[in-house]
């Protein structure tokens, strides 16, 4: 059984086609990827599943529930991690999780296990009692993410759940993902972090102007466009990007203290920079060379449509 489905969504707001005719299934078990540059109607596609909007036309169904004819019922299924968080300031970390509990219908015992349980694991018992508006944003996040898997959802919605974390909230993020989906929680997760999408997802889906335009595995995604290949440099003394004007050499970007070079000919563009840098009595401090990425299929895939 598909845990989410959705079938021809549309949502308009005045002349905007937000979402235009979206058919999307989430696969039981899955952490599922939903891509797409901004305005692209990501959002909105994740507020119409989790029931905060209401379609103009089309349905949803959480684990086989229809979320508009049984929306309390369908919304006991799922946990939502919202893009800005929605933790209530004046209150502790450990009252938003207790409040969070109750509403989900969990009994006090079992309240008090997992909220001690969950702010051991987020990092937060020390600050249990202090009131959220105290907080970092990493640290709210925490406890965003705490509230929205205390039921333990079977399915665990995330909206750019790592946007502007610091590194340690970000990889505690992470880490929660994959705990949640080894309990067997399908996760359905919108990201601008396209290397993010690859390491996590089994499936990415790609959203554009309100329409779904591609829906495979990362691998696949990326063999779309297996023609492009990258190779990346480093020198030992800074260059200019004249000297990337080769044959072989599509595209030249700077990479922090490297030069990523998309070429279809990675051979000749390994060549081409060895022969290059022994002439002009460059030292390559590094070098390496890579098959497409799920970046370059995202650009493409969006530049097209």
């Amino acid at each position: 059984m598909d845990a989410v489905r959705a079938e021809h969504l549309k949502k308009t707001f005045g002349p905007v086609h937000a979402v235009d005719d979206v058919n999307l299934s989430v696969t039981e078990g899955e952490i599922f990827g939903f891509l797409g540059p901004n305005g692209a109607g990501k959002t909105t596609t994740i507020r119409l599943l989790t029931g905060v909007l209401t379609p103009d036309t089309g349905n949803v169904k959480i684990n086989g529930i229809d979320i508009h004819r049984h929306p309390l019922e369908a919304k006991m299924q799922m946990g939502v991690i919202p893009e800005n968080s929605t933790v209530y300031g004046d209150l502790s970390a450990e009252q938003n999780l207790q409040l969070s509990g109750k509403m989900y219908g969990m009994p006090r015992a079992l309240r008090d296990e997992r909220v001690n349980e969950i702010l051991l694991k987020m990092g937060l018992s020390e600050k249990r009692r202090l009131p959220v508006r105290t907080f970092s944003k990493g640290m709210r996040q925490r406890v965003s993410i705490a509230c929205a898997i205390i039921h333990r959802p079977s399915v665990l919605f995330l909206d750019e759940p790592t946007s502007g974390l610091d590194v340690q909230s970000r990889r505690l993020v992470i880490e929660t993902i994959h705990e949640m989906n080894e309990l067997g929680s399908t996760i359905f997760l919108t990201t601008h972090n396209i290397e993010e999408a690859n390491t996590l997802c089994q499936t990415v889906c790609i959203i554009n102007k309100g329409k779904i335009v591609a829906q495979d595995s990362p691998e696949r995604l990326k063999k779309m466009f297996d023609t492009t290949q990258s190779v990346e440099v480093s020198f030992d003394r800074p260059v200019s990007r004249d000297l990337f004007a080769a044959d072989g050499i599509l595209r030249a970007e700077p990479c922090g203290d490297k030069w990523r070079l998309y070429t279809d000919n990675p051979d000749q563009v390994l060549k081409y920079l060895v022969g290059r840098a022994e002439r002009d009595s460059i030292g390559i401090t590094s070098l390496t060379t890579s098959g497409p990425s799920l970046e370059e299929a995202f650009v493409q895939i969006t530049e097209c449509v």
